[in-house]
């Protein structure tokens, strides 16, 4: 099967929020994939139209959409472990979206199979994808037994 796939508006241009996705997405296994789609431009709605539908476009076949979303699941690593690992089961290719500065539009929100939330807190959309990482490397840890998550840490 195809290693999960990104699928992020906006070009990363080096900088420290590029370091952060590399450093977290070369741990995982296998990585994901990223494909950068070009910012649109335009009103808001306009932006996330265009971005949406490039979106759309880009996803494999019978892929299974997460959609990062304010509005979404905000689980913690321990449910975002068993998530991904159902998602893994479903044996149909993964494929994250994360939409531009004006977020994603709502046919990708419609056409997606989950929706995730990183927290209640807005975060710029180039961070995000390091965060996603991270919390994608945490939870193959912690289906792992691996020691990097540590879940003994006090509540």
């Amino acid at each position: 099967m195809a290693p999960p796939l990104l699928l992020a508006v906006g070009r990363a241009r080096g900088g420290p929020e590029a370091a952060l996705f590399e450093q977290h997405n070369a741990r995982l296994r296998p990585p994901l994939l990223l494909r950068e789609l070009p910012e649109a431009r335009g009103t808001p709605a306009e932006m996330r139209r265009r971005e949406g539908a490039a979106i759309l476009a880009t996803l494999p076949e019978g892929a299974f959409v997460i959609a990062l979303d304010l509005g979404g699941e905000m689980p913690d690593s321990e449910r975002l472990a068993a998530l991904t690992a159902r998602w893994a089961e479903a044996a149909r290719p993964l494929a994250f979206a994360i939409g531009g500065a004006e977020g994603l539009d709502e046919s990708v929100l419609s056409r997606a199979d989950h929706r995730l939330s990183l927290g209640r807190l807005t975060w710029p959309h180039m961070l995000v994808r390091g965060l996603l990482a991270e919390a994608l490397f945490r939870a193959q840890c912690i289906r792992t037994n691996h020691p990097y998550h540590r879940a003994w840490r006090p509540q």
